[in-house]
């Protein structure tokens, strides 16, 4: 197993506590057209996966059909709220001081989005330009689909089994697996739910972990596990 040459984040849940802030918008506007979700509930479903295909989803579930500005409505109103209510997950800075790797952000958000968010908690400067948003390169799929890990390992010229990935979706977890990436769980996030770890391990994650700071140290240890 290769030595780790790149260290790759996923955003929303993972860097910034926004998944729960995006869900609760998303709860509120759906209820306004007869879909009533909780907010926790919908966060646990649908995390990671871009508003696009949630409302695929919502439409073959339901049969409901939404209004075609309903989707740019959504965007407007969670960047309105993350732009002023997103905080950094609890020891992103300190983790990333400690990480001496190479690193990058791959996520299904917008790079708006990013930069909106990332730029409100200072982390933006940790990782520009090196911020691969799925549906804007390579092949523009976005996750579940491994196109976005690969993208970001020919970028820095890695053969993917040498990049260590962190991620809180299932989709997250399952799409870098897919890609030959190792794969760290992380369930710091407010989103989190009764499962969430074991979900996370069944999708792919190596292992699993809580707390961000200790991330350096699983990014040493996987090193060492590369004889394993």
């Amino acid at each position: 197993m290769p030595e780790p040459l790149l260290v790759i984040f996923d955003c929303d849940g993972v860097l910034v506590d926004s998944e729960i802030i995006a869900a609760a918008v998303q709860a509120e506007m759906l209820t306004e057209h007869g879909i009533e979700v909780d907010a926790a509930e919908f966060a646990t479903r649908y995390a990671g996966l871009t508003w696009p295909l949630v409302m695929e989803r919502l439409t073959a579930e339901t049969g409901t059909r939404f209004p075609e500005d309903f989707s740019a409505r959504i965007d407007a109103e969670i960047d309105r709220r993350l732009g002023s209510d997103v905080e950094e997950i609890a020891g992103a800075r300190t983790a990333l001081d400690l990480i001496a790797l190479p690193r990058c952000i791959c996520s299904n958000s917008s790079s708006q989005r990013l930069e909106l968010e990332l730029e409100h908690v200072g982390l933006w400067d940790y990782f520009h330009p090196h911020i691969f948003s799925a549906p804007e390169v390579g092949t523009r799929k976005v996750k579940p689909a491994p196109d976005v890990f690969l993208h970001a390992c020919e970028a820095f010229g890695v053969s993917p089994r040498a990049a260590i990935v962190i991620e809180d979706s299932v989709h997250g977890v399952a799409a870098a697996s897919t890609a030959g990436c190792r794969v760290v769980g992380f369930t710091g996030g407010r989103h989190t739910h009764l499962g969430h770890a074991e979900s996370l391990s069944e999708s792919g994650a190596e292992t699993v972990i809580s707390r961000l700071a200790d991330f350096p140290a699983v990014v040493t240890a996987f090193a060492r596990w590369q004889d394993a």
